[in-house]
């Protein structure tokens, strides 16, 4: 038997989080800005990048959503990236003493593209969201969560660096990230006058 995504009688969401198969140099920037210059960064132990796409829809079954993810470069470069899919009720590839930090571009987190490209596969219209996942595991005794929030909003040279309030909006989970998180309400944090 297969293992359905989500309900048969609602559309069904699940989560494609796609990372780098070699180092990211995305991550080893931020890593290294973080610990030599923010005071919540002398505390962050591990860091990783993810591009995390929401489908929203009348998906097929896992092995067919899975088959048509990788051969499509809607997505990500299989050549380069690895991709893991999530449906309703497994976890995120997260560990449990990571934070995990969504950011979302304003305005541009729909991938019109991979929506037409879908319809043109199997007729059917689905919803594409797209935005990027910070996971970020502090050293032992350090407040992650507060950790998390003082890294996630750049608000000038010496705070904040995953969120800039002027463009992206973003969120904070632990390891038990809500399935649908991307479409979920804006959350700003606050915005700069």
């Amino acid at each position: 038997m297969k293992r359905a995504l989500a309900g048969e009688d609602a559309p069904r969401t699940a989560q494609a989080w796609v990372a780098l198969n070699a180092v990211d140099p995305q991550v080893a920037s931020a890593l290294t800005v973080a610990r030599s210059a923010l005071a919540a960064g002398r505390g962050l132990a591990e860091l990783r990048r993810w591009r995390l796409f929401e489908l929203r829809g009348p998906l097929p079954d896992r092995a067919r959503l899975e088959e048509m993810l990788h051969r499509s470069i809607r997505f990500y470069n299989p050549n380069k990236e690895r991709c893991i899919v999530r449906g309703a009720d497994e976890p995120a590839p997260l560990a449990g003493a990571e934070r995990a930090v969504l950011v979302v571009d304003r305005g541009g987190a729909r991938r019109t593209a991979a929506e037409r490209w879908w319809l043109h596969e199997t007729g059917e219209r689905i919803e594409v969201r797209e935005a990027v996942v910070w996971a970020l595991r502090f050293k032992p005794g350090i407040d992650a969560a507060a950790g998390a929030a003082e890294l996630t909003i750049l608000r000038g040279m010496d705070s904040g660096l995953f969120c800039n309030l002027q463009a992206q909006d973003h969120r904070q989970s632990g390891a038990d990230v809500p399935l649908p998180w991307i479409a979920r309400g804006r959350r700003t944090g606050g915005r700069r006058a």
